[in-house]
């Protein structure tokens, strides 16, 4: 009698589980329909705005943000869909998404801090890829513009990440920014120097070097009397990615051609950053 019961029990759940899946199913396969046409179009529609700004030759750190927030969107969108077609109520769903969204936005400002100064640089373009740039006490060419943190390349292959929120906050130097730079070299010469003919010599340098530009004009002044020296600023342009061995070529042949007419150098010279 017992065994009889049991099976009846277990033959009545059989019956009510599949009466529940006959009933459900409908709205699972719905939702699956939905769910996965709609990652193939979120997938077709992300290379297709990728296409469309890159045959405008928008910037390519802002056109990857844009799509990569694009498609988390449609991705946020087609979940809550997904799970609407299931019958689970949404609005409760939305509800604790919200108070997921506050709480780990509290838990992360400096994090945040650092997504709005990146959306900052990329709006408003400070820099490029490929630029050289002087921030937080540090130079280097910028390498990548990430959503948290830019990434640059210093002279000696370091790889040095800033955080954006501070980055946007601070003092930026773009050396790379109008296409040519200006080298500010100092020689300290004795007193018993003939001005004019230093700096006659210094004009014949820069004036020979292949990658000293002729316009601007460079020039060469007395920057300075000191109780020991003459200061004499040495002011040649050049364009940006000639720039560092330009100025180490003038310092250089500068140096030789003072020893050849016999100027004494007083004190060592500046170099360039």
């Amino acid at each position: 009698m017992g065994i009889a019961l049991e099976i009846d029990t277990v033959t009545d759940y059989i019956q009510r589980f599949w009466e529940m899946v006959l009933d459900y199913s409908p709205k699972l396969i719905t939702a699956l329909v939905i769910l996965f046409i709609g990652l193939y179009i979120i997938r077709l529609t992300n290379r297709l705005v990728r296409r469309i700004m890159n045959n405008r030759e928008i910037d390519p750190t802002l056109s990857k943000f844009v799509a990569d927030v694009l498609l988390w969107i449609l991705r946020v969108l087609l979940f809550v869909t997904f799970i609407s077609k299931l019958g689970i109520e949404t609005s409760s769903f939305v509800a604790i998404l919200g108070a997921a969204g506050l709480a780990i936005g509290l838990s992360l400002q400096g994090s945040l801090s650092n997504f709005a100064g990146g959306m900052l640089i990329i709006l408003f373009k400070p820099f490029r890829d490929g630029d050289t740039i002087e921030a937080q006490n540090v130079v280097g060419t910028v390498k990548e513009i990430q959503i948290f943190v830019t990434k640059l390349i210093a002279a000696n292959n370091q790889t040095i990440f800033i955080p954006n929120g501070i980055l946007s906050n601070g003092v930026i130097i773009n050396h790379s920014m109008q296409g040519i730079r200006r080298a500010d070299l100092i020689f300290s010469l004795s007193y018993d120097t003939n001005i004019k003919e230093a700096k006659n010599i210094v004009m014949n340098v820069m004036q020979s070097h292949p990658n000293v530009l002729k316009t601007p004009e460079p020039v060469v002044v007395v920057r300075d009397l000191t109780d020991t020296a003459i200061h004499l600023a040495i002011r040649p342009w050049a364009k940006t990615e000639h720039f560092v061995e330009m100025a180490s070529d003038i310092l250089e042949q500068c140096k030789l051609a003072f020893d050849d007419a016999k100027i004494s150098i007083q004190a060592k010279s500046e170099n360039p950053k």
